[in-house]
C-alpha cells in the first residue's frame, strides 16, 4: 500500500461519522495474521481467545466479510497496511518502537537491545513485530549474559502479540469528525491505541484529523459506544467502560461540540456481554436489535451540558425510552435476539446482536444466528450474511471487526 496522492486523497470521503446507520463509505479492518498464530491452549485465555482458531479459515472469512462490504461501495482499509505507511514517517517508527519495550519486565540491558534491534528494521518488520509479537530466541542475541533471557523460555514473548487487533471498533472511535483513541482494559489489549495513535498521527489520510477524549483517560472501548443518532451517544458501563470513563469521553464530547445528550447504560460485568454492542445494535434510523433477557431490565443516566461547563445527569430510567427521547422520536423498534430463551442466550453468545449497519436497514451478520437473521429479515431489514466459525473465537462479531472511518449523514 502506498500514501495516497493529493488528487486521490480529495476523492477518498472525509473522515466522519454521524451514526450507526448512516450509508458507510469507509472502514477500517484488520486482516488475521501472525499475531493468532502465536495462541496456544497456554496463552489464548490471558490473550482473550476463547479457542484456537484456525487462522487460514479466520483470514479466508475475513476477505469474505471485506468483499461483501467492497461490494457495498465500501472503501476497506486494512489496519497493517495503514500502520507500515504511517512508520515510514521517522518520528513515528521511533515512537512505536519505544511501545514495545517493557524496561520494566526486559531489565535495562535487554531493553536497550530490543531497542537497538527495533531501531535497525524498516516499517514493515516494525509493524510485523509490534503486531505479532516476538519470542526471546527470535531477538538478536546481545552481548554478555543476561539473567532475563536465562530465566524465559524461548517461545516466551518479549514483545506480546495483539491478537486483538481483529476488533477495530475497540481501539478507537470516530465521533464527528474527531477520533475518540480508546483506553483499552484489559492488560492483553494496552499496547493496542499506541498502534492506532501512530497511524492517526502520521497516516496521510488523517493528517487533519482532530482527536476527541485521550488513551490516557479512564477505560473506554469502542465496543461500548454506539452513536444513536447525531448527537445522540450510548455508552456501555460494564467489564470494560468505567463510569468515569463514560464521563470523561460525555464531557469531551460536550466541549468539542460532538454530542448535545450521552447515555451512560450500566450492562452486566462479564464475559457474555463485554460491551454494549454485545446486547443492542442499530439496524435501521429507528431501530435496534436486542438481546431480550435484558430488554426490560437495561436502564440509562441520562448526561447532559449544564451550560456552565459542567454535566447535569438524570436517570436512571428505562433505556428505550431514555433513548427514543434523546433521539426525539417516538418510541425504538426492537427486534429480538432469537425466538425463545435458550436460541437467544446461545445467538447472543455467537455475536447475533453484533451487527454492521451499511445503511439504514441493510446489515452485516454471521450466518450461523439464524433465528435473529430471520427476525431481522422479517422486520424488513436486509442482512448480508457472513461466516464466522473462526473469527468469533475472540468473542466479537461484524461491528466489533469494523472501525467505520466515514459515513455519510442521515
Amino acid at each position: 500500500m502506498t500514501a495516497p496522492t493529493p488528487d486521490a486523497e480529495r476523492t477518498q470521503p472525509a473522515p466522519r461519522v454521524d451514526s450507526e446507520v448512516g450509508p458507510l463509505r469507509a472502514v477500517l479492518l484488520h486482516r488475521p495474521g501472525n499475531e493468532l498464530k502465536r495462541l496456544t491452549p497456554r496463552n489464548n485465555d490471558q490473550l482473550l481467545f476463547d479457542s484456537i482458531p484456525w487462522v487460514d479459515r479466520a483470514q479466508d472469512e475475513h476477505d469474505a466479510f471485506a468483499d461483501v462490504l467492497g461490494g457495498r461501495g465500501v472503501e476497506v482499509m486494512l489496519l497493517a497496511e495503514s500502520l507500515v505507511v504511517a512508520l515510514a514517517d521517522e518520528r513515528a517508527h521511533a515512537a512505536a518502537a519505544r511501545t514495545a519495550v517493557d524496561r520494566r519486565r526486559l531489565g535495562n540491558e535487554l531493553a536497550d537491545a530490543l531497542a537497538s534491534h527495533l531501531s535497525t528494521v524498516d516499517a514493515k518488520g516494525l509493524a510485523d513485530v509490534l503486531m505479532g509479537g516476538m519470542t526471546f530466541e527470535e531477538l538478536p542475541a546481545a552481548e554478555g549474559a543476561s539473567l532475563v533471557r536465562k530465566m524465559h523460555h524461548p517461545h516466551d514473548f518479549v514483545v506480546d502479540p495483539l491478537p486483538n487487533l481483529l476488533f477495530t471498533r475497540d481501539s478507537s472511535v470516530w465521533i464527528g469528525d474527531r477520533v475518540a483513541i480508546a483506553s483499552l482494559a484489559m492488560p492483553a489489549r494496552a499496547r493496542e491505541t499506541a498502534l492506532l495513535d501512530v497511524i492517526y498521527a502520521y497516516h496521510p489520510r488523517f493528517r487533519t484529523a482532530g482527536r476527541a477524549y485521550g488513551a490516557h483517560s479512564a477505560p473506554v472501548e469502542g465496543g461500548d459506544v454506539l452513536l444513536l443518532s447525531p448527537g445522540v451517544i450510548a455508552i456501555g458501563v460494564g467489564e470494560r467502560t468505567t463510569p468515569a470513563g463514560a464521563e470523561s469521553l460525555a464531557r469531551s464530547a460536550f466541549s468539542d461540540g460532538l454530542a448535545h445528550t450521552v447515555l451512560a447504560v450500566p450492562i452486566a460485568q462479564d464475559r457474555a456481554t463485554m460491551h454494549l454492542d454485545t446486547v443492542c445494535t442499530m439496524v435501521d434510523r429507528d431501530a435496534v436489535v436486542m438481546y431480550p433477557a435484558i430488554r426490560d431490565t437495561l436502564r440509562a443516566y441520562t448526561l447532559r451540558p449544564n451550560g456552565s461547563g459542567g454535566v447535569q445527569v438524570d436517570g436512571p430510567d428505562p433505556f428505550l425510552t431514555a433513548a427514543a427521547t434523546a433521539m426525539g422520536i417516538d418510541h425504538l423498534r426492537v427486534i429480538d435476539t432469537g425466538l425463545d430463551p435458550v436460541t437467544a442466550e446461545r445467538e447472543q453468545w455467537d455475536d447475533g446482536n453484533n451487527t454492521l449497519a451499511l445503511a439504514p436497514g441493510v446489515v452485516v451478520a454471521y450466518e450461523r444466528n439464524v433465528e435473529t437473521n430471520s427476525r431481522l429479515a422479517d422486520a424488513g431489514i436486509e442482512v448480508l450474511r457472513i461466516s464466522g466459525s473462526e473469527l468469533g473465537t475472540g468473542r466479537g462479531g461484524p461491528r466489533c471487526m469494523s472501525c467505520p472511518v466515514a459515513r455519510d449523514s442521515l
